[in-house]
């Protein structure tokens, strides 16, 4: 267990925040499997504020999903505090995240996300801003080591993100321009957990629980995040809880599989809507369909269904 602020988060394994799949159906499946602590999609402070029915769905949680942090994202430090205090008044989530962290050129050329890594002055502004506009709740970052290689300045904002009263960080250890390629460098969030006092998240390349042992032995970090680590194989969290416990944790059979996979399909028919969630329904089999004999067969029958109960149906015949 670890704290951020006066938040208990009851196991030091976290739910990254995903685009495009950290919605409620998967944040339900990974704390059911014992994420500690699980983050909503990034959402647009721009989109908060203009009261946007879309932006604003991606914010809407159920109690047992809690803890719970709502990530945003922006240029403008009024906007953000804005954004933040409409978020605490109108849902009162655990925490809210500032995304330092995105890479994506469509984010960082608008000054957003991991651009913030460039400019450690508006960096200063925007995160105070969202800090004095939420008291009564921590306010947390996720952020990249730097722009680039040339530019790394991961324990320097650490340091000055903690001044500014920033209760946890969590650092993944690529650049900006590393994108989703090469290798998370651990010695960036080694080195900022040894100069801060508040508590630091581990990132990157985290795939299973042997990769969770040796970042948390070697950093020193409080807490491993973990994302596309999660795709496909929730129950990853659980697998690292038990093992941490020294509890043998079985692999998942086939039907096991499957059966996670309808629970899955099966959330985001009852948030989304059978028209919504075919697409989603088909984006995460793909993940869920890996790894055993004809599972590319499965997944291109399914790619080709036209409604999500078909999709259903073909996970349904491979079980019986």
């Amino acid at each position: 267990m670890f704290k951020i602020g006066n938040i208990k988060i009851e196991n030091d394994v976290v739910l990254a925040p995903m685009a495009g799949i950290t919605d409620h159906s998967f944040r339900v499946i990974c704390k059911e499997f014992g994420a500690g602590l699980v983050y909503t999609e990034f959402v647009s402070a721009n989109g908060i504020i203009r009261e946007n029915e879309k932006t604003l769905d991606m914010i809407k949680f159920k109690e047992y999903e809690r803890p719970i942090g709502v990530q945003i994202f922006g240029d403008d430090p009024e906007i953000l505090a804005k954004s933040a205090s409409y978020i605490y008044e109108k849902f009162k989530p655990d925490i809210i995240d500032i995304n330092y962290g995105c890479p994506v050129p469509k984010i960082t050329k608008k000054g957003a996300g991991s651009a913030a890594l460039k400019d450690m002055c508006r960096m200063k502004d925007i995160t105070q801003s969202v800090v004095e506009s939420v008291p009564k709740i921590p306010v947390t970052v996720k952020m990249r080591a730097g722009w680039d290689k040339d530019n790394i300045v991961s324990t320097k904002a650490g340091q000055l993100l903690e001044s500014i009263g920033v209760k946890a960080i969590t650092l993944h250890g690529r650049t900006t321009n590393q994108q989703f390629t090469g290798k998370a460098n651990w010695n960036f969030i080694k080195d900022l957990k040894e100069n801060v006092s508040i508590p630091v998240i581990g990132n990157g390349d985290v795939d299973n629980y042997a990769d969770f042992i040796k970042m948390k032995n070697y950093t020193k970090c409080d807490a491993v995040m973990i994302g596309r680590g999660s795709l496909g194989r929730p129950w990853i969290f659980e697998k690292i809880n038990n093992k941490q416990n020294d509890n043998e944790y079985p692999s998942k059979s086939l039907s096991d599989i499957i059966d996670v996979c309808l629970r899955h399909i099966n959330l985001l028919i009852i948030n989304k809507g059978e028209k919504v969630s075919l697409n989603l329904s088909k984006k995460h089999v793909s993940y869920y369909l890996k790894g055993f004999n004809n599972a590319s067969k499965y997944r291109s029958e399914i790619m080709k269904c036209d409604n999500v109960l078909r999709v259903k149906s073909l996970l349904e015949s491979i079980n019986s």
